[in-house]
């Protein structure tokens, strides 16, 4: 993840620009295409070695003694956030055994991996482990669901990238590609929100997951197995590409140039957005993240429209419904990127309004 407002549920604040949906979209890259992604760069890029340090720095530090005022604004924005504080909730109903949730960041970082005191014990007391997707767990399936939807994640009508984008958006994409080891030609025929995920992701992520570290959700999924509990998954791997293909292509492509753009400045968000998750304050993320991509003149009210229903609020829905029936039995732990959980339309409203008391149970 991620990223972690719902952007319509504020109307009182400014929507997000292209750049912020960019990076919200990095928070929550759907579970097993993330698999999927760390498969296809182990077949088109050389291996890493899996030490490659990270070097972000978080951003609100730095703002905190150069722009106390603004980190003034974007706290007091993020104070407005309904559950914007905290990552591990417990979910409860008289006559039933009470269950959980947790919001997790689908990276292979040390620090989130250890997860909030009494979640993994949550986990392991529970009689069923549901996440965004089980399909994490076989990706032979995976892939073969893929292969059934090219049209999701590459071009089929015998274009490429190259014959959407200018000279110079196209010079600028195949330096990005280059810092993650990729070449151009290697990799366009796909779509550009897949693109846009490769040159996001810092390389000291790539490395580790590249060289067979497992992120949050497929850990506490791994340990499920071992442990011989059920797995469920909340979304199929076709309905969660499907949410990503069907934004605007205009839109991805101009996310993909401006995540470029960002440079080295995406490990700086990606490591601000880290400690953020890692102090419970998901809600400071999209302002956060507002300052650091300020909003340009003349965005696309479409664009953004097709991303709040698409990559938001729909998927928030299926989740809360896809949770309904672990939940009437009890004993259940959920996790799902953090992203998925704050606002009016987040997963912890929408549980409560499924009859249940969901409180924060994390510092």
């Amino acid at each position: 993840m991620n990223a972690h407002r719902l952007f319509s549920l504020r109307p009182n604040l400014p929507r997000p620009s292209i750049s912020e949906m960019a990076l919200w979209i990095t928070g929550v890259l759907p579970l097993v295409f993330l698999a999927l992604l760390i498969a296809a760069l182990a077949t088109i890029a050389p291996a890493r070695a899996a030490d490659v340090a990270c070097h972000g720095e978080n951003l609100l530090v730095v703002m905190e003694k150069e722009k106390p005022e603004e980190l003034a604004r974007i706290r007091a924005e993020a104070a407005k956030v309904p559950n914007g504080q905290g990552i591990f909730w417990k979910i409860e109903k008289e006559g039933l055994k009470p269950s959980y949730l947790l919001g997790t960041m689908h990276v292979t970082d040390p620090r989130v991996l250890t997860m909030p005191s009494g979640a993994r014990e949550a986990a392991g007391a529970a009689d069923v482990v549901v996440i965004e997707s089980d399909e994490i767990l076989d990706e032979q399936k995976a892939a073969a669901s893929l292969l059934m939807h090219p049209e999701l994640t590459m071009f089929t009508d015998g274009k490429s990238v190259k014959d959407h984008l200018p000279a110079e958006d196209l010079a600028r994409l195949e330096s990005g590609l280059k810092q993650r080891g990729l070449s151009l030609g290697a990799v366009a025929k796909m779509k550009p929100w897949i693109l846009a995920s490769f040159v996001a992701l810092p390389a000291c992520e790539v490395s580790r997951k590249a060289a067979g570290a497992s992120f949050l959700d497929k850990q506490i999924a791994e340990d499920a197995v071992k442990a011989g509990k059920p797995i469920a998954g909340l979304e199929t791997l076709v309905e969660q590409l499907e949410a990503m293909a069907d934004l605007p292509v205009d839109f991805h492509f101009k996310a993909l140039i401006e995540t470029i753009e960002l440079g080295d400045k995406m490990e700086d968000v990606i490591e601000t957005m880290t400690e953020l998750y890692l102090a419970g304050d998901i809600g400071m993320t999209m302002p956060m993240l507002k300052a650091v991509a300020p909003t340009a003149p003349g965005e696309d009210e479409s664009a953004y429209a097709a991303f709040e229903t698409r990559i938001v609020r729909d998927r928030n829905l299926v989740m809360a419904d896809g949770s309904k029936q672990h939940l009437e039995k009890g004993n259940a732990f959920i996790a799902v990127g953090a992203l998925h959980l704050p606002g009016d339309e987040g997963l912890v409203e929408l549980i409560r309004k499924q009859g249940y008391t969901v409180t924060q149970i994390d510092g």
